[in-house]
């Protein structure tokens, strides 16, 4: 069936009904989809082919999901949605800790994943937009050359490079845009990342605050916006306007 639209989805299911069945669903919504039975076949796909959103099971042979998860942290624009029979919270949040985007359990409903899939990828095609042309009417923060575009979950550099952030690291970069120079302990940052309570040795914060400063410090002309105050949380310190695109 030809594609209907420019988004490349694959599908990595180890059970074959499964996997057909939702091959079908996404080529009947327009998609290009590729299927993969488990994280080696993944890997030989997207060495091949450019791919855009990925839908997962935790439960793969050999690496699972969830290992899978944290080698696509790497790149950045890639769309991740797990689909799987495992329901514990322990699951999901870790899956939305490692970056996925949604997390949705079996037996699942196929419009309500359809639905949830076509918005994800309306923000990866956001992304191919170039970076002085947002969306128009969406939410931004503009902050020492930087801009961070509220709709698509996309922070632009001042050298024009996008990224799509997971939405735990959106929430929190969100939180200090709103609240410039205010200091954030880690309880408060847990809760508007994850909706969940702070844990014993739990590093959750401090792992996502490390890999927003990493885009920060690519870019020489950027100084420490997000600092660390001992003892008691982080403290964005940038200039921020906020503005509506296109307005």
């Amino acid at each position: 069936m030809e594609p209907k639209n420019n988004v490349r989805l694959l599908i990595v299911e180890d059970e074959v009904v499964t996997r057909q069945t939702l091959t079908r669903l996404f080529q009947q919504e327009g998609y290009e989809v590729f299927d993969a039975a488990d994280g080696r076949q993944m890997e030989h796909i997207m060495a091949q082919q450019p791919i855009d959103i990925i839908i997962m099971d935790v439960n793969l042979p050999g690496q699972s999901g969830l290992e899978l998860a944290e080698s696509l942290r790497e790149q950045d624009n890639i769309g991740l949605v797990f689909l799987t029979g495992r329901d514990s919270d322990e699951d999901r949040l870790l899956a939305l800790e490692l970056g996925a985007d949604d997390y949705l359990i079996k037996p699942y409903n196929p419009r309500e994943l359809t639905v949830r899939v076509r918005n994800l990828a309306r923000r990866i095609e956001q992304i191919r937009q170039p970076s002085d042309s947002h969306v128009e009417g969406s939410r931004q923060f503009h902050f020492n050359g930087w801009v961070l575009d509220c709709d698509s979950r996309c922070l632009y550099s001042p050298d024009k490079k996008v990224f799509r952030l997971p939405k735990s690291e959106y929430r929190a970069l969100e939180l200090f845009l709103t609240q410039p120079g205010k200091i954030h302990d880690r309880d408060t940052l847990v809760r508007k990342m994850l909706d969940r309570e702070l844990r014993p040795n739990d590093r959750t914060v401090d792992v996502a605050i490390r890999r927003i400063r990493r885009h920060f410090e690519a870019h020489p002309d950027t100084p420490n916006l997000i600092t660390t105050i001992h003892g008691e949380g982080y403290r964005f310190v940038g200039d921020v306007s906020t503005k509506i695109a296109d307005e």
